[in-house]
């Protein structure tokens, strides 16, 4: 498709580089994106804001893309993502944005919310709802007792064993088996089997996607990899402890949660 002119940078920002993709003036929207994604998630709604008045600003998150991506799970908390969002602001020296995240970018957007309410105008979260913290039980023993070891996100725990799985498969195959789930998709795999072998490959594309599309995913995956979008999954319950102080905190800036019927979170 045919974004126009959008402006393509790298940013400094909390220590690491992140590369952003902007368009437009006026009031600051960050598009966060989720897994496995990069900016071009939003390929659609950066040309559609930018047109209605907005500066535009969608960032491959740390790991993802042309961002860099640290080594260690550690760095993937969402105290670093929400630091690198802070720094992006500053870079642009704006005190607020509206920020809209789809999946970990609402993730993301609940918790810069969370910890720094001054700097968000408004949040749009899509696909997943504000988890509050429980102060009994960590999230992947929770996730693992309800779900079992099948379940994705209890896969994705282990350094190596999904970018392992995912390695069996073309990157294309492997954005359609994620990006095309679809409502009888559970993600959890029966026992003894990946989640990437569990997962259906579409033998027709939804008209929303084409692919040509599906290619420039694949292609930026094959160039970045796997690892630093699995390591946001292995950082959660760092930042379960991370996120003691905030225990029974509540998100106050004006918000809007936006799920599709058939999304297998809903």
């Amino acid at each position: 498709m045919d974004l126009g002119e959008v402006n393509h940078q790298r940013i400094k920002t909390n220590g690491i580089w992140l590369h952003v993709v902007e368009k437009g003036s006026g009031p600051l929207v960050l598009l966060l994106h989720g897994f496995p994604e990069f900016w071009y998630s939003w390929r659609h709604q950066i040309t559609f804001l930018a047109s209605h008045g907005y500066h535009v600003v969608a960032p491959d998150l740390r790991g993802c893309g042309d961002s860099d991506s640290p080594l260690s799970p550690s760095s993937y908390t969402v105290l670093h993502l929400a630091g690198d969002l802070v720094g992006l602001l500053d870079y642009f020296g704006e005190q607020q944005a509206f920020v809209v995240g789809h999946d970990w970018g609402a993730v993301l957007g609940w918790h810069l919310s969370l910890f720094r309410p001054d700097r968000v105008r408004g949040l749009i979260a899509m696909s997943t709802p504000y988890y509050p913290r429980d102060p009994a039980a960590k999230p992947i023993e929770s996730f693992t007792a309800k779900f079992g070891d099948g379940l994705y996100i209890s896969q994705f725990q282990e350094p190596g064993r999904a970018e392992r799985a995912f390695a069996r498969y073309d990157y294309l195959t492997v954005m359609k088996k994620f990006l095309l789930i679809n409502k009888t998709d559970l993600l959890v795999a029966p026992g003894g089997m990946e989640i990437i072998d569990h997962l259906q490959t579409p033998a027709v594309l939804p008209p929303w996607i084409t692919e040509e599309e599906l290619q420039v995913y694949a292609d930026k995956f094959e160039e970045s990899g796997f690892t630093g979008p699995l390591n946001y999954y292995r950082a959660m319950d760092l930042n379960w402890e991370l996120c003691a102080p905030w225990q029974g905190a509540k998100v106050t800036v004006p918000t809007k949660c936006i799920f599709g019927d058939k999304d297998v979170g809903f």
